[in-house]
């Protein structure tokens, strides 16, 4: 019964995953449309807007970009923790066993293009930042470009790729906490932790009502944004403290389930919209050959593939973990292709690797959005060829 349920949670997943990656999609496509017409110069004024109170003088006056990146996007990775969490609790990272493959490949696929990215960029102390860009995977979009190949791609291929990208996620959110954190406010820092236990407490004393972890999560998320530590972590943090289980009807399932469809059908495409946009005017094919952008590009297409796809042969070779059932490796390797499309977290950590330069942010949107590109047009070829 508990894996026939853990069946029907993945089922839901996967399906709004699916179609929420085609609407990222679309969204990405639309902001390109727009900051290459006539309409450009008013898509980059309402991005930049100011539309807040100044929250923290690091920030400024916040304007829709601010909002949606450090707020909405909050939102997001309290999604993404939940999922973890779920996974780590009663699902596919619950045990050793089913840990090691996807923990293997996701190590793998973060560690070989960073260290690609920093071989094409010669370590230039100007772009040495970015070295995490190509480190991620958007699940949303691959899966997206996954459900595109139909229904001869297996079932234990799809998991595996969604277990891959939740244990990258993990990754991300790290290198965030750890590598782009600057100047802690530590009386912020010190409020952030009094209500993290505040929230644990709960939590340890069996409160099952959500309502007191989503205040504690906004007051998380206002004390993170003051402490210098990037806001978003403040979702992870919370999702961790809020009651899960294997049962249906727990806290974590509630709050996830009610969170599935904004995330992946207003929060992500409204952040690829706001992000994905870069002006094409003045550029030439030249542009495409900056270290910046040739670096997160051929880190994501060629990195990605070749960290996922050798770890997994490794893996199976050395009998370490067993690859995906009833899967042929031609498909293994469409799924390692399509792990290099890094959008929505690439995006994310460009914006954070360069803050306040706004053409090393352009050449960090054409580097992310050739990298994903290819890798989703060659991972998609390849499993449609694949037997």
């Amino acid at each position: 019964m508990a894996t026939t349920k853990r069946g029907l949670i993945l089922q839901r997943f996967l399906k709004d995953e699916a179609a929420g990656g085609i609407v990222l999609i679309a969204a990405a496509v639309l902001a390109m449309i727009a900051a290459n017409s006539p309409f450009a110069a008013g898509y980059f004024h309402l991005l930049h807007a100011e539309t807040g109170p100044v929250l923290t003088s690091k920030l400024g006056p916040m304007t829709v970009h601010l909002w949606i990146n450090d707020g909405l996007m909050a939102l997001f990775f309290l999604l993404v923790g939940l999922e973890i969490k779920r996974e780590l609790v009663g699902g596919e990272l619950a045990s050793a066993d089913k840990r090691r493959l996807p923990i293997l490949a996701a190590l793998a696929g973060m560690a070989v293009p960073a260290l690609l990215y920093l071989a094409i960029t010669g370590g230039a102390a100007s772009v040495r930042s970015g070295w995490a860009i190509p480190a991620a995977t958007d699940i949303a979009f691959a899966i997206g470009v996954l459900a595109l190949a139909g229904p001869r791609v297996p079932a234990s291929l799809k998991l595996f790729l969604t277990t891959v990208a939740i244990v990258d996620d993990m990754g991300a959110v790290a290198i965030i906490a750890v590598f782009y954190t600057h100047g802690l406010a530590l009386a912020a820092l010190g409020g952030a932790v009094l209500v993290a236990a505040a929230m644990a407490v709960l939590n340890r004393t069996g409160v099952k009502s959500l309502w007191p972890y989503l205040i504690g999560f906004a007051a998380l998320w206002y004390l993170v944004l003051l402490s210098g530590i990037h806001a978003t972590i403040a979702g992870v943090v919370a999702a961790m403290l809020i009651p899960g289980g294997t049962e249906d009807h727990s806290p974590l399932h509630r709050l996830e389930h009610a969170l599935s469809p904004w995330v992946a059908f207003a929060i992500v495409p409204l952040f690829g919209f706001a992000n994905a946009g870069v002006s094409l005017g003045g550029m030439s094919l030249a542009t495409f050959g900056q270290p910046l952008v040739l670096g997160i590009a051929l880190a994501l297409f060629l990195g990605k593939q070749a960290g996922i796809f050798a770890s997994v042969r490794f893996a199976a070779a050395l009998r370490l973990a067993v690859p995906p059932e009833g899967a042929s490796w031609a498909q293994v390797y469409g799924v390692a292709l399509l792990c290099g499309i890094g959008f929505t977290m690439s995006l994310f950590i460009g914006g954070l690797a360069f803050p306040g330069s706004e053409t090393m942010i352009d050449q960090v949107k054409l580097g992310v959005l050739a990298g994903s590109i290819v890798s989703a047009l060659a991972g998609f070829a390849v499993l449609k060829v694949a037997k």
